[in-house]
């Protein structure tokens, strides 16, 4: 399937965020997803007590040690998974990962409504912690942990970046795909209720725009032409809070002609246009 074609079955979708959209967006790339080298993962390592406390890591070739890409998974905070072995998403991103040279890691985390906030960020600092307390064990270079999160995945990893916590130090950047960063702008959804309350006047606790507007951490964000208008106002709102507290842009990437789910799951494939921008992004930090 040329790009071309690829650009054309997804503009079917248009921006709308749906059922068909998802579904048929998932078809679309699963034939197209790499599959990792399984004599090179470690599948199901526990980092904490939950049962979803879980997470993979692909190592490349025997080299010296490299920078580590922890992918947080989307979902609505009440879905999603990071893939067991033979599902094409997401060890396409672990294969990449680890085919451009890097340790890469796939995780779980707690889901809503049995989650609220902020447990979905202490289940990625906890990621953060194992992976660095098992670096050597691992192959990963000191101090090169880079975050990804995509969606809810990367609302998460902006709380990260907001209240390290115990992880403050340990990882090296973080990159965010079409995220949500300020819960006064946000939609009232079926999600977000179940995961940050049923009121959405206290929402607004949980926001991270702030946070990243002021960071001195190397941080990537990324969003989707056919992302619906809620992940575009939150784009536009972080951008604007950047601009005003540093005089710069972000670091933001418009994807053309992609949506919400493509983003991510085109990671690795022929006609890849996120790959590269993560790939140079890590090597950077």
């Amino acid at each position: 399937m040329t790009r071309e074609d690829l650009f054309h079955a997804v503009a079917k979708w248009g921006s709308a965020f749906t059922p068909e959209m998802i579904q048929g967006t998932i078809s679309l790339y699963a034939p197209l997803a790499i599959e990792p080298e399984e004599s090179r993962v470690t599948r199901d390592i526990a980092y904490g007590p939950h049962e979803r406390h879980k997470l993979d890591v692909f190592r490349p070739e025997a080299g010296p040690p490299a920078p580590c890409l922890l992918f947080v998974h989307g979902g609505g905070f009440v879905g999603g998974d990071k893939g067991k072995a033979g599902d094409p998403f997401h060890n396409h991103i672990g294969a990449w990962a680890a085919r451009a040279g890097f340790v890469g890691a796939t995780m779980t985390y707690r889901l809503a409504p049995e989650a609220r906030w902020p447990d979905g960020r202490d289940d990625v600092i906890a990621a953060v912690s194992h992976l660095a307390a098992n670096a050597d064990e691992y192959g990963i270079a000191p101090g090169k942990i880079v975050l990804m999160g995509v969606s809810a995945g990367a609302r998460h990893v902006a709380d990260v970046v907001a209240n390290p916590g115990n992880a403050d130090g340990a990882f090296a950047g973080a990159a965010m795909i079409s995220g949500i960063y300020d819960l006064r702008l946000a939609e009232v959804d079926h999600y977000k209720p179940q995961y940050y309350g049923a009121d959405p006047g206290g929402w607004p606790l949980a926001s991270s725009k702030a946070a990243l507007a002021q960071t001195t951490l190397p941080c990537l964000f990324t969003i989707s032409e056919l992302d619906p208008p809620d992940f575009q106002k939150q784009a536009f709102a972080l951008v604007q809070a950047r601009v005003a507290e540093t005089g710069h842009w972000p670091r933001m990437h418009w994807l053309a002609r992609h949506n919400h789910i493509s983003s991510t799951s085109q990671i690795g494939c022929e006609h890849d246009d996120l790959g590269p921008i993560i790939e140079e992004f890590v090597r950077s930090v």
